[in-house]
């Protein structure tokens, strides 16, 4: 090495391409483990999120079904208080038009009404007044119509009058 212009360097083992080569490559392994652990934190965090939103489906359909429920006996109960409501309007005006029925000569001291019958108790002047001012009357209502008379101190007759309507089903069997 004598002829040469310049002073021999020493040899390295490893050259300084060699090491930014290395270097690369260990930054870039490390970037794919990176966005491994990261990809693999986001699939955990997913399943974990996925299996609460499941439960959270679950418990919004059970409570939604206890709803519906509770719905449909809140219709039923809505349905019932409009026919109450219905039967005590008809129930209203039927007495209304029984009270209209009575004329001025008959007292009545009771009145019993259900729905396929009614009782009337009271008193009349004569049993006359009482078959043509209301008898007439209830017979037309009513399909079977019974009274009976009891005479009291002052002349006049105490009465009490059943009336029934017959059974739709009953009439259809005769």
């Amino acid at each position: 090495m004598k002829h040469s212009f310049i002073t021999p360097r020493p040899k390295k083992l490893i050259s300084t391409e060699l090491k930014l080569v290395f270097f690369f490559f260990t930054v870039t392994i490390a970037m794919l483990a990176g966005t491994y652990s990261f990809l693999g934190y986001k699939t955990y965090n997913f399943a974990y999120e996925h299996k609460a939103v499941i439960a959270q489906e679950k418990g919004l359909n059970r409570s939604i079904d206890t709803m519906e429920e509770q719905i449909k006996l809140i219709e039923a109960e809505v349905k019932i208080a409009e026919q109450i409501t219905t039967d005590n309007t008809v129930m209203k005006e039927s007495i209304r038009n029984l009270f209209d029925l009575v004329p001025d000569g008959i007292t009545l001291s009771r009145a019993d009404l259900d729905a396929k019958s009614l009782v009337l108790y009271g008193t009349t002047p004569n049993k006359e007044t009482y078959q043509y001012m209301l008898e007439a009357s209830l017979r037309s209502i009513f399909h079977q119509t019974y009274t009976s008379f009891y005479p009291i101190e002052n002349g006049w007759y105490r009465f009490v009058s059943t009336n029934h309507l017959e059974d739709e089903n009953t009439e259809e069997l005769q």
